[in-house]
């Protein structure tokens, strides 16, 4: 089974419009066609970014963002990272590269340009290139 980071940025593409991300969440990671991974740092970053009064213009997002939240809680496996990396020029981001190394995860989904296209063990894809080249299909 693959095993995947998604970045803050897909969970919110996800709750606010039907595409590529809202596919990865809803179909790949929560019916656990892959498995999810997780730090408490992403997790509460999550939480932070999903509660923002900006987001309360959308129809039901504190709704869905609850939901959402509460089962990535509960089947996502959690790393602790101790190992602190700085790589990418906008340094909130270098927790998912710290994520990926503990993890050895296959793949980090992201809607940002990063510099890097792979970390040790994981590639580095937009939500378009995950989605379109290596999405498990059934």
């Amino acid at each position: 089974m693959q095993k995947i980071i998604l970045d803050t940025n897909i969970i919110v593409s996800a709750l606010i419009s039907n595409s590529i991300p809202s596919n990865i969440l809803y179909e790949l990671v929560l019916s656990e066609k892959v498995k999810n991974y997780l730090s408490e740092e992403i997790f509460t970053e999550y939480v932070e970014v999903l509660n923002r009064d900006k987001f309360t213009k959308f129809v039901n997002f504190k709704i869905k963002a609850e939901v959402v939240l509460k089962k990535l809680r509960e089947i996502s496996i959690f790393y602790k990272t101790d190992k602190k990396i700085e790589i990418l020029a906008d340094a909130s981001d270098n927790k998912f590269l710290e994520l990926a190394a503990v993890s050895k995860a296959d793949y980090l989904i992201t809607g940002n340009t990063l510099t890097i296209t792979e970390f040790e063990y994981t590639r580095i894809l937009t939500p378009r290139e995950y989605w379109d080249s290596y999405a498990p299909r059934e």
